[in-house]
């Protein structure tokens, strides 16, 4: 694993710092291998960067959009990571719908949708079960909680480790989620993390040693490249 930190002055900087290294992992995708595959994030601080993705001219034929975790609510929820994508970058380009891999949650059991989700990229990666396969860039956020994708602390999705997706759970509220080493399969991983609120997690994120049960963002440990991109307000005090 390659480990790189960047603080940036502040969350303008950061979203365009994303940006260029999202940019620059696609070149190198599609020139290696044809097609540029990403799992998108929920929360407030990727939407800018979401708008700034859908301004760019880009083979649109060729990125195809996942997500690495998702709300149990309908597609048109407020509450939606995918309606908020939508909205900020995909209703605004020419993709395909094909292109646009959106995790059920319209049927009343988030197991079966957790299920559907792995078998369907299974067959777009041509994977066999308990094979892992490899997302070009999974972005990722972090609450002050230190969870990240919909791995919360002390919840039975961190001891999942033979499947690609499961259930996440929120206060009682399921959740439907990549598992952390689906997400360590991946090419590359981004975290985007911004205020001062995520500064306590940060700390024990960067410890030499804390629980990885207690703060699941620790457990991202990915195969290819790991960047934490920060604004100040977050990663200020870390050396």
């Amino acid at each position: 694993m390659s480990k790189k930190v960047e603080v940036l002055p502040d969350q303008g900087a950061l979203i365009t710092r994303a940006l260029e290294l999202i940019l620059s992992k696609m070149e190198t995708a599609i020139q290696e291998r044809g097609q540029f595959t990403i799992a998108l994030s929920g929360g407030s601080t990727p939407k800018p960067l979401y708008e700034a993705i859908s301004t760019q001219k880009l083979p649109w034929d060729k990125i195809h959009v996942f997500w690495g975790d998702e709300r149990y609510v309908p597609p048109d929820h407020p509450d939606s990571n995918q309606l908020m994508a939508r909205r900020a970058w995909l209703d605004r380009v020419d993709i395909p719908t094909g292109n646009i891999h959106a995790i059920p949650t319209n049927q009343n059991d988030p197991a079966a949708g957790a299920a559907e989700y792995e078998r369907h990229l299974q067959e777009f990666f041509h994977s066999s079960p308990g094979e892992l396969p490899s997302l070009d860039v999974i972005l990722l956020g972090m609450g002050d909680d230190a969870h990240t994708a919909s791995l919360f602390p002390h919840t039975e999705a961190l001891k999942v480790t033979d499947k690609l997706i499961t259930v996440g759970n929120k206060d009682g509220n399921p959740r439907i989620t990549f598992t952390y080493p689906f997400i360590n399969s991946a090419r590359c991983v981004i975290f985007i993390v911004a205020g001062a609120n995520k500064k306590p997690a940060l700390a024990q994120i960067f410890a030499p040693v804390a629980d990885e049960f207690t703060y699941p963002s620790r457990l991202i440990q990915p195969q290819g490249e790991l960047w934490w991109l920060l604004d100040a307000a977050a990663g200020s005090d870390l050396k």
